[in-house]
């Protein structure tokens, strides 16, 4: 389950590249902090405490409560670094 969620999240994120309307990076902000906040717990309770606390800062970046104004250019290669490496986490799981 954690290898999809993790695939439609790097999807929502590259998606984030293209102009859409406002509201989809709003709900996309929810669904990853919520996605994030789940699998840094999840990793926390596997011992996997370096990705625990990635996730973790990664769910309060892309918290939608608090916005960080950091310009489209700024999030875009966010969205794109943080795609990059759920994609690696997708293929490091599946080499195991």
């Amino acid at each position: 389950m954690k290898t999809i969620l993790k695939l439609i999240i790097a999807v929502l994120l590259l998606l984030c590249l293209f102009n859409m309307p406002y509201g989809f990076y709003t709900i996309v902000r929810f669904a990853v902090a919520a996605a994030f906040a789940y699998m840094a717990y999840d990793y926390f309770k596997s011992k996997c405490e370096g990705l625990g606390i990635t996730f973790t800062a990664l769910a309060l970046l892309f918290q939608p409560f608090y916005k960080f104004a950091l310009g489209r250019t700024i999030w875009n290669i966010i969205d794109v670094l943080v795609a990059i490496g759920l994609f690696y986490l997708i293929i490091k799981a599946f080499k195991k």
